[in-house]
């Protein structure tokens, strides 16, 4: 891409032989389905614009930019740039921008993490359980009787008659956190004790016989602390975007 130059340097740019003017730029955008991520972008510098870094913090913010993109040489960082339309000067400035943006969610929602993860921790927490599933209601009452009366090992069952993927794995499912099974299940297995197996439920279109093998309570350790700090900034972002293409459009 080539910017025209002299007096029509403000007004057009140069795409190939076809000149694209500027009030075109936004129409495209749309059209494009980029005008969101624009906007997000736009929403982040001014969020950003009086997050201050010390010459430390610079320096290994730039140092650690080379390290994640694995620019360890001249040629490599030359390759990056071209690769991104970008030029040598742009280099520091989104190094620095990667910074700040870390800096500004920490001010902004760090001290926020422990009273969202108590709002979350039951969606977080993981459980280990044993599934057969089936359409066949009367199969079902069947394979939880040979399971809790006659001993038959649950593994056998699964593999033999549930008719999911967790056959192939002896209807061992997980650990996964509690926001995956379907509601009806995760109600159950939040409920359970370690052991327990539940009678036949209906669950959707299924049939199924679970049993909860180990209940792993969710922890607000640092990977958890990092993920919560980035669904917080990611719910104000969408609304921030949001807000800006109605006003956009009205």
């Amino acid at each position: 891409m080539s910017v025209s130059s002299s007096s029509e340097l403000v007004n057009v740019l140069g795409v190939g032989d076809q000149p694209i003017q500027f009030g075109e730029l936004v129409p495209r955008l749309r059209r494009y389905g980029l005008l969101p991520a624009f906007l997000k972008e736009l929403i982040l510098d001014q969020a950003i614009a009086a997050i201050p870094l010390t010459e430390p913090e610079s320096t290994k913010a730039v140092e650690q930019f080379r390290h994640q993109h694995q620019l360890t040489s001249d040629d490599q960082c030359h390759a990056f740039l071209v690769q991104r339309g970008l030029t040598p000067t742009d280099l520091e400035p989104i190094a620095l921008r990667d910074r700040q943006l870390q800096k500004f969610k920490l001010e902004t929602w760090g001290n926020k993490v422990e009273s969202y993860f108590l709002q979350r921790k039951t969606q977080l927490d993981r459980v280990l359980y044993s599934l057969i599933r089936t359409q066949e209601a009367g199969l079902a009452q069947e394979l939880y009787f040979r399971i809790q009366d006659d001993g038959q090992p649950f593994a056998d069952l699964a593999r033999q008659f549930s008719e999911g993927q967790e056959a192939q794995t002896g209807g061992l499912i997980g650990p996964v956190e509690l926001s995956v099974p379907h509601p009806a299940l995760a109600k159950m297995l939040s409920i359970s004790q370690p052991g327990q197996l539940w009678p036949p439920a209906r669950v959707g279109d299924w049939f199924v016989v679970v049993r909860l093998e180990k209940f792993l309570p969710a922890k607000l350790d640092d990977p958890t602390r990092q993920r919560l700090l980035e669904e917080l900034f990611n719910t104000w972002i969408g609304e921030q975007v949001q807000k800006a293409l109605e006003s956009h459009l009205s």
